[in-house]
């Protein structure tokens, strides 16, 4: 028997005028002719992305959600090259207090997926600054949350460079780079185009990172390799985590554009796959990727009540049999 708990990406289609990614671009930030106003703007903004997320939160505790993905656009403008020295956390700390006290108060596992231009297998020394420097903002968050950094960052491996082995090897090379406390963050995602369970597992087992098997991604990008022959692998880099293990789950759209991710989630898909899992780990965490969000979730969880090998615990976990 196994347990899963469902969670969902960022947002809810539910819970209205609540985004947490309201943003400035750097264009719209230039046309304010005085600066320190448009930083004070910018820090309103992440001030009401952070109010947001702790709306969320709320949300989630209501509907007994347990597993939540944060924004990774919570600070606009935070890295950029013509705002060095602004102290964006400052302004934060006491949105980000409220988090912490109310996380304190609820068990609520949560983490971030930053954004696709975080790379740390590049060659470009600049890039892999930037991507270290963005990785110590949402390092910056999770402690003004009061939330232990092990494993709370997912990523790709990065870009391929026309030589995907040595884009590896180049992973490798720089993670040597990369501070402790940043590395101590990190899992590692397969991806639908470049590196797959077996690519994304060599670095994880040699790096000593989880990996996050995204199920959607493989069926896209698998070399002709199954996943289940990989699955006990995938479960042993989960070995060292204080954490349960973590996957994303998500159906396509269509046959014509597979890749892309549909509204809601295809229940026989994701029976299918735990009918292969149970057993196998105490607890999985399964961050549902789709375009309707929460209501994806609970869509998922009304379909899944017709399943007799389902047992609920409460209104987003379950066991399975």
């Amino acid at each position: 028997m196994t347990i899963v708990r469902l969670g969902y990406v960022a947002m809810s289609v539910h819970l209205q005028n609540s985004s947490p990614s309201q943003t400035m671009t750097f264009a719209q930030f230039s046309k304010l002719k005085n600066r320190e106003a448009a930083i004070k703007k910018l820090e309103r903004i992440a001030i009401s992305n952070l109010e947001n997320c702790l709306r969320l939160l709320k949300h989630n505790v209501w509907n007994e959600i347990h597993f939540f993905r944060f924004s990774s656009r919570l600070i606009p403008l935070a890295n950029h090259e013509e705002l060095a020295g602004w102290d964006y956390m400052g302004p934060l700390k006491r949105s980000l207090a409220e988090i912490k006290d109310y996380l304190g108060k609820h068990t609520i596992r949560v983490d971030f997926h930053p954004d696709h231009f975080v790379l740390l297998n590049s060659t470009d020394v600049d890039i892999l600054k930037r991507s270290i420097k963005a990785l110590q903002t949402h390092a910056a968050l999770l402690k003004g949350m009061g939330v232990s950094l092990a494993h709370r960052c997912v990523m790709h491996v990065g870009g391929a460079y026309e030589d995907k082995e040595k884009a590896l090897e180049q992973f490798i090379h720089n993670w040597g780079f990369v501070p402790s406390e940043i590395q101590n963050m990190i899992m590692l995602e397969n991806d639908d185009t470049t590196f797959t369970v077996r690519d994304t597992l060599y670095l994880c087992e040699k790096l000593n990172i989880p990996i996050v098997f995204d199920l959607h991604h493989h069926l896209a990008n698998n070399a002709g390799i199954e996943w289940e022959d990989n699955w006990g692998r995938m479960v042993g880099t989960w070995s060292q985590s204080s954490l349960p293990m973590k996957m994303h789950i998500s159906s396509p759209r269509d046959d014509h554009d597979f890749r892309a991710h549909a509204d809601y989630v295809d229940p026989s898909m994701f029976m299918d796959f735990l009918s292969h899992i149970k057993g196998s780990v105490n607890q999985i965490d399964c961050m549902i990727e789709a375009k309707k969000k929460d209501d994806a979730l609970f869509r998922l969880v009304e379909q899944l009540k017709s399943y007799k090998e389902i047992e609920f615990i409460d209104q987003s976990s379950f066991h399975i049999r």
